[in-house]
């Protein structure tokens, strides 16, 4: 998006950012003003600091909030509802007591993992953990061991997944913001994902298990969730419904590669119409309706949409939060504050994806929502983005992981997740800083050097 804004001085337009940023933290830190009000109020006063016409602010604001929900709202919603109904089944109580069977009792914590891993993908991080949380402490309880040791895996599994794939909000809005292609994103998220998550989750888990002797929660019985033992999906079932929309995109994603070597005619229709079950959005519909097909019979169409109403619930404020995020990004880019950045960057010689980790970084410990940390820098860092030559769809990828992997690190006192493993494990603060924290800014960095890697190479 072109300036429209009337003050073109570069200084004055960074010097608005660094306000932006700073009333914006105190706002959500200090004032505890809820973050989609904060970043709405936030776009406002930025608009009008930079000069963007009295009669184009508002559009201005809009355009930047509509632009974000059209594509982060049906994914998320359509994500909510297939992970709602696996949850409320006994879906993930399925998955991960057959891959314990398959992997054994002294892999116990590895399976846990690849559970939530896989569980992971449509469901949100806390939604994810609490249903994971009473499955985890049965089988800690069982094999023995400290509590650790199981926990970190999968808390880990849902980190990750969160904030490397769609459909989850964060990194949709910054691939959204930067132009990056969604299917692409998501394999690459997966591949990133996977060995970071190995690394950083379940290595280190074991690791702090044997450091950290953390015994079981006292309460957690009675945070079990009532599962109809009846009617639980098979392994077979669960598996099919989690990799379904997997394979869909990975077709749609293998088409286009062909299409552009011209191994196969992009023009044909069957072409066309398989790239378009492939698209992430239809990909989760198609999986939903096989969802709501499959347990139609043992659970009732009533009882279902019940069970896809109640999920969309908890993601509003999340949804609202992701949209405020790309009209505060929106204004960023009409108001030129974007392109000063970008001409500032380009003059430090600062490689771009180094930058949006380190803006994400900033972000992120300074205020501690992972999602406004994504949004911000992806607003900020769009402007760069579109003026470097010779970025590749894979660079684009890397950068919106790069943004995500910042946005991981070092979680503290201001991150909710921060507190809610804290509570969930029965932890004081001092351990949840050694083991939590250590944990999520392991996961960052790797990710980091991950992608920063692969960008050099490919």
């Amino acid at each position: 998006m072109n300036s429209i804004a009337n003050t073109p001085d570069p200084a004055y337009l960074l010097s608005v950012a660094a306000a932006a940023i700073a009333l914006l933290l105190l706002l959500i830190m200090r004032l505890k003003v809820h973050a989609f009000i904060a970043l709405t109020v936030v776009s406002l006063l930025t608009a009008m600091a930079t000069g963007v016409a009295v009669d184009k602010v508002v559009p201005t604001m809009l355009s930047g909030f509509g632009g974000t929900l059209a594509s982060v709202a049906l994914l998320v919603g359509l994500g909510t509802m297939i992970g709602r109904i696996l949850e409320i089944t006994g879906g993930a109580q399925v998955l991960a007591e057959t891959l314990i069977g398959r992997f054994g009792a002294h892999r116990a914590p590895l399976a846990l993992g690849i559970a939530s891993l896989l569980f992971g993908f449509p469901i949100f991080f806390d939604a994810g953990l609490i249903v994971m949380m009473p499955i985890l402490f049965s089988v800690a309880k069982q094999f023995g061991g400290s509590t650790l040791k199981y926990a970190l895996p999968a808390a880990g599994a849902f980190a990750v997944m969160h904030a490397f794939l769609p459909p989850h909000p964060g990194p949709v809005a910054a691939g959204e913001l930067l132009n990056a292609n969604i299917g692409l994103l998501t394999i690459v998220g997966l591949l990133v994902a996977i060995p970071t998550w190995y690394l950083g989750a379940y290595l280190y888990g074991q690791w702090a298990g044997q450091r950290f002797v953390l015994p079981l929660p006292q309460a957690f019985l009675s945070a079990q969730a009532q599962i109809d033992e009846k009617n639980k999906p098979s392994f077979k079932v669960v598996m099919g419904i989690l990799l379904l929309p997997l394979v869909l995109i990975f077709m749609n994603t293998g088409l286009n590669t062909l299409a552009v070597t011209g191994t196969v005619n992009s023009d044909a229709g069957w072409v066309n119409v398989l790239q378009m079950l492939g698209k992430t959005p239809i990909a989760l519909l198609i999986t939903l309706l096989v969802c709501l097909a499959v347990f139609a019979k043992d659970y009732g169409m009533a009882r279902l949409e019940k069970m896809c109403g109640e999920s969309l619930a908890p993601i509003c404020a999340v949804i609202l939060v992701t949209g405020a995020g790309g009209m505060f990004g929106g204004v960023l880019r009409a108001s030129g504050i974007g392109d000063a950045l970008s001409q500032l960057l380009a003059d430090t010689g600062m490689p771009v994806i180094l930058a949006a980790f380190l803006i994400s970084t900033a972000l992120r410990v300074a205020q501690g929502s992972a999602t406004v940390a994504l949004t911000t820098t992806a607003g900020l860092i769009a402007p760069t983005v579109a003026a470097t030559v010779g970025l590749t769809e894979f660079d684009l990828c890397f950068i919106v992981i790069a943004i995500a992997a910042g946005a991981t690190v070092l979680s503290h006192f201001n991150d909710s997740g921060f507190w809610l493993v804290g509570r969930l494990l029965e932890m004081d603060e001092k351990t949840t800083l050694k083991t939590w924290t250590v944990m999520e800014t392991l996961l960052g960095t790797i990710a980091f050097v991950i992608v920063a890697t692969l960008s050099v190479f490919l």
